[in-house]
């Protein structure tokens, strides 16, 4: 069996590699990608990242966000959102953007990884998963973003704060907020108790 051949054997569809990654397979990692990918067998998503597209009755199918921003940040600490999940709040928000959003702790800018572009924004603080909570947390942090007219977005928000935990939205003001947001939420939520919530 070749080198190359034992390093294919190590692959898996819908993966996504850092070169760094196939390193223990291969004796001439860089010459084996260029043969994997003129083959057709990888697909070169960025520098040094690379997908093992896996076939459906549709043909090949994108690589999983997740595990292709997992393997671009070599880190499994990160968020992704997109404006769009505003819409859901009910305060407003209406418009559909083409965009997804990825809060991090190592990159910032706009990066296009394969066919997808990806805005990488340095916070932090991010929760694990997205929340009600948090998303009207960070369209106030980010409303100067949005296209919609932020007066009356803002004026909704508040109505909107007054049926929500209070508790929640004070520890997610309090751990997500920028000053801004903070600003904005204080004095709606219990009295101005935002940093002495629990």
């Amino acid at each position: 069996m070749s080198k190359l051949d034992t390093l294919k054997k190590h692959l898996r569809q819908g993966q996504v590699y850092r070169r760094a990654d196939l390193l223990p397979w291969s004796n001439a990692v860089d010459r084996h990608l260029g043969q994997l990918v003129k083959e057709g067998t990888l697909t070169k998503l960025a520098g040094g990242l690379y997908y093992y597209p896996k076939q459906t009755s549709f043909g090949a199918a994108p690589a999983d966000d997740e595990k292709l921003v997992e393997a671009f940040l070599n880190d499994h600490r990160f968020l992704l959102t997109t404006p769009n999940a505003y819409n859901a709040l009910g305060v407003g928000s209406t418009q559909l953007y083409n965009e997804t959003v990825v809060y991090n702790h190592k990159r910032h800018g706009r990066f296009k990884l394969g066919k997808r572009e990806y805005n990488f924004r340095i916070k932090p603080h991010f929760p694990a998963t997205l929340s009600e909570a948090f998303l009207l947390v960070d369209l106030v942090n980010n409303v100067d973003r949005l296209a919609e007219r932020q007066s009356s977005m803002l004026e909704r928000v508040k109505k909107k704060v007054k049926s929500m935990d209070q508790q929640v939205l004070n520890r997610a003001v309090r751990d997500f907020g920028g000053a801004r947001a903070k600003k904005f939420f204080n004095p709606l939520l219990a009295r101005g108790t935002l940093t002495h919530a629990a």
